[in-house]
């Protein structure tokens, strides 16, 4: 992060972002700290002191402490759209050694405005080279889904504190359905034997929570199973909790954010709950087609993202997004009630999943007799 990125950026492109582009002030970050904003990250230097030339919009600013044995912390990052020209202040807490909670006092902040020549030379500019990827990958969050999204405490922690479950807000429905149950996995007999615990209040992630059941409670056996396979009743559900249908999209970006960036497994489950009831579901996605569309180029611009070494077993064969994948294929395959554009569509993500990932996307139509659907059927 030098001026070097600067002298490399076209002369237009440099002024445009003198002119219009927000800075980031924060004081007394310790040497050494993991300091980044959105897709990259650096080790800061002893004069650091923020960045310049952040492009207006949506951005993602991250850290990590580090200790006298430069040990680096758990991540914590926060989401923040720029104006044109804003100067947005933090300060660093030497104590709790973490950004500030209380908020940079006015005067502070016009002080910092004023010296601003002055400390252009200690603030790192934008690596404009991530900017059209990092737009791609937010296109869909606007500032209402980041604010309802977003923790209460306004930060983004890859490592939640933990407190006590009391009886009141103990785990309900499946978890005790789960544990009535005669047959259990030994990873549900481990769960038992852990404390009840739940998040601090403020911290976690305020996701759109998800059906806690697939099918009507006045389903019969059948009904249930069918409901099973076809996840279309509880992915209307879901879409009902949103203003637009649209915005289901806009939350798995900013969960995979927070899960990329923020190395948030909480939004990282989320992700993965969300692209497996978009799969699943069948009936409803001629009526839902823009979602479905949004959601193909969406997911693949995601997995160009993945970093292999962190998330092997996405990419790797017969993982879980290739699985959900070849659900969806087939389903808008053999369904005579998808328009050609959105068939085109799949086609062309499939062809391109296949070049990058040598996923195996032919004969979706066959499956093996170990992984057919048993579908039940009562009198």
């Amino acid at each position: 992060m030098t001026s070097g990125d600067v002298l490399n950026m076209a002369p237009e492109l440099a002024k445009y972002l003198f002119e219009v582009g927000g800075t980031l002030i924060i004081s007394d970050v310790p040497k050494g700290t993991d300091f980044g904003i959105d897709l990259k990250s650096w080790n800061t230097g002893e004069n650091f002191k923020g960045m310049k030339m952040i492009p207006p919009g949506l951005h993602f600013v991250h850290y990590s402490g580090v200790n006298e044995l430069g040990e680096l912390s758990p991540r914590v990052g926060f989401f923040h759209v720029f104006k044109e020209k804003e100067l947005l202040v933090k300060k660093w807490s030497t104590i709790s050694e973490d950004l500030d909670v209380q908020e940079v006092e006015e005067n502070i902040i016009m002080r910092f405005k004023e010296n601003l020549k002055d400390l252009d030379k200690f603030l790192g500019p934008y690596p404009y080279d991530m900017w059209k990827p990092w737009k791609e990958l937010t296109s869909k969050i606007d500032h209402d889904l980041m604010e309802r999204c977003r923790p209460l405490c306004g930060y983004v922690r890859s490592a939640l504190e933990l407190v006590h479950c009391d009886d009141a807000s103990r785990p309900r429905g499946s978890e005790i359905r789960k544990r009535r149950r005669p047959v259990m996995t030994l990873e549900e007999k481990e769960d038992l034997l852990l404390p009840d615990m739940k998040p601090l209040p403020g911290t976690e992630l305020r996701l759109t929570e998800l059906p806690d059941k697939y099918y009507p409670d006045d389903a019969t056996p059948m009904e249930i199973t069918q409901h099973s396979l076809d996840s279309s009743y509880a992915l209307n559900i879901l879409l009902k909790k949103f203003k637009e249908p649209i915005e289901i999209i806009g939350e798995l970006q900013l969960s995979f954010i927070c899960f990329l960036v923020g190395q948030s497994w909480d939004a990282f489950d989320h992700w993965k709950k969300l692209i497996s009831l978009i799969c699943r579901a069948d009936k409803i996605i001629p009526e839902r087609r823009a979602v479905y569309v949004e959601f193909l180029r969406t997911l693949e611009i995601q997995l160009t993202h993945v970093p292999e070494d962190l998330l092997c077993d996405i990419v790797s064969s017969n993982n879980f997004v290739y699985h959900h994948l070849r659900i969806l294929f087939s389903n808008i395959e053999s369904s005579p009630e998808v328009d050609g554009r959105l068939k085109s569509e799949a086609t062309r993500a499939r062809s391109r999943l296949t070049s990058k990932f040598a996923w195996d996307f032919e004969s979706l139509q066959d499956e093996n007799d170990d992984e057919a659907p048993v579908v039940v059927v009562t009198e």
